[in-house]
């Protein structure tokens, strides 16, 4: 039985050493080879004096090495943080910084971004890949015994720190347990999301993310073979769906998109697709509805958040019908989810509130952030979602907009008072606010509405963000205006700005 991350190569390299678990480019590795290798990783990780609740940073894109270090380190009850590698070197800073990394593991593309900021850490650096003073992952963790260590986490001890922007502009460790993923995992795994052993799942998203790495894990609970692509390339997506024949698929809209527009996409066998889900940011009718033709009845649209252990509802295949196309499902049979007021009582069926949930999936909390975890969990259990919407008197619910401003833009966070608080550092701006606006690939793009205090340019003002921040969070239009409409206290009208180019939408939120 497996009831914690470690168990996931304990169990399946002890019953089924054979059996491949991961396909990565030209290479299979099995759940026996997966299971030695983590462990070598854990007696490599406790040499360097890496124990029991301590923290380990990961930067580099999706590839075998993840999935050495997150079980080597489950394996002695310590803590993943997968980083986002689209951030800058200061935003990693931060990161590691404040998780108090004892060690880094980053890949060869990213080490200009470590190399940047390690005389500002204590941490231990290895490199995936040649470094001339770090040491290579490889020959690291070959030097140890594919001993496991046996160290056995409890049920509510923390096994991975995901960071989400926060809305005062600085990313938040979302700390989640075992029982998070028991949760959720085994939950979804072989009911909602159609694993079994036999399957072939299609890890494609970034592993930092829930919809990467919380998929992958999905997959690998029940046993089945998963295929790493190490980036969102449609065209490899198309072949690794052909040629590995894969049963079990997830994809944010904005690569449904993407795959749709990609030659070969008329002729690939999608015959033995089990399921499709996706979720992250908004679908348009018109992707979807090509998708839907192209695909099959495959599809199915999932809600949820880091916070969340990732979906807490979904929207089947065979529901994916006119009058709930809008809708994101039900929630999960252990899901509670309930819609309240302004006034803290329960609101109506029909009524728009904010989405409350409470399940086993809720995080523990906020890594070194009581105000915060106090502010988003409630002492009875219940996680303030900071999305607004109703559920139907059928149970199905619909989400309406942020109650928070947080934009997605190709299933990517933004917040925007983080866009403005470095906007606003250039000379040439009296004043901005930062909006979500429709965007047909990306379900969001991030729209600056600017007051110049001097002659500045669109080009001049993205040239200066793109120093500063990562490449997804930077505006990708920018107006001009002689003034930002306000409140009579001073605060920006925000949906005044967003309302005209969300009016023919049938909501705002994925």
């Amino acid at each position: 039985m497996i009831h914690t991350i470690a168990d996931i190569v304990r169990v399946h390299g002890r019953d089924r050493p054979d059996t491949p678990a991961l396909v990565v480019g030209d290479r299979t590795i099995t759940f026996g080879e997966l299971d030695a290798r983590s462990s070598r990783a854990a007696q490599a990780f406790a040499r360097a004096g890496i124990g029991f609740g301590d923290r380990v940073a990961f930067v580099e894109r999706n590839g075998s090495e993840f999935f050495d270090v997150v079980f080597g380190l489950a394996k002695l009850g310590a803590v993943g943080v997968p980083v986002n590698w689209r951030l800058t070197a200061p935003e990693i800073r931060h990161i590691v910084e404040d998780c108090a990394a004892a060690a880094i593991v980053v890949g060869e593309e990213f080490f200009g971004h470590i190399e940047a900021i390690e005389d500002e850490t204590d941490a231990e650096v290895i490199a995936i890949g040649a470094h001339e003073r770090w040491p290579d992952f490889d020959d690291w963790i070959a030097a140890h015994p594919p001993v496991d260590p046996g160290v056995t986490s409890g049920p509510d001890d923390p096994v991975f720190l995901m960071y989400t922007s926060g809305t005062v502009g600085l990313p938040k460790g979302v700390m989640l347990s075992n029982t998070n993923y028991r949760c959720k995992t085994a939950g979804v795994a072989a009911g909602p999301w159609r694993f079994s052993a036999d399957a072939v799942s299609l890890a494609v998203m970034p592993l930092f993310h829930m919809a990467g790495s919380g998929w992958a894990f999905a997959g690998l609970w029940e046993g089945a073979t998963t295929v790493v692509l190490r980036d969102v390339d449609p065209a490899a997506i198309l072949d690794a769906i052909a040629t590995h024949r894969v049963t079990n698929l997830l994809l944010v809209p904005a690569v449904i998109a993407f795959l749709l527009d990609t030659s070969g996409v008329e002729t690939c066998d999608f015959s033995h697709l089990r399921i499709v889900v996706y979720g992250a940011s908004p679908i348009s009718d018109d992707v979807l509805g090509r998708g839907m033709k192209r695909f099959g009845g495959v599809f199915a649209q999932v809600y949820g958040m880091t916070e969340t252990t990732g979906s807490i509802t979904q929207l089947d295949g065979d529901n994916h019908v006119p009058h709930l196309l809008r809708s994101c499902g039900k929630p999960y049979p252990w899901v509670q989810v309930r819609i309240v007021g302004h006034d803290g009582a329960d609101a109506p069926a029909g009524t728009v509130g904010e989405v409350w949930t409470r399940s086993g999936q809720n995080m523990i909390g906020y890594w070194n952030d009581p105000g915060a975890t106090a502010t988003t969990l409630t002492s009875d259990g219940w996680l303030k979602t900071g999305d607004a919407g109703y559920v139907d008197a059928d149970g199905y619910v619909y989400l309406q907009d942020r109650i928070k401003d947080m934009i997605v833009s190709g299933g990517e966070n933004v917040y925007p008072v983080e866009v403005e608080n470095v906007l606003m550092t250039h000379p040439g701006v009296a004043d901005v606010a930062v909006i979500g606006v429709p965007d047909e690939r990306w379900g969001e793009a991030v729209k600056a509405v600017v007051v110049a205090a001097a002659p500045l340019s669109e080009d001049d003002l993205i040239g200066f963000a793109r120093q500063r921040l990562a490449g997804f969070k930077l505006p990708k239009i920018v107006d001009f205006v002689a003034a930002l409409p306000r409140t009579p206290s001073g605060k920006v009208l925000k949906r005044a700005l967003r309302d005209p180019y969300w009016a023919a939408t049938g909501r705002r939120i994925g």
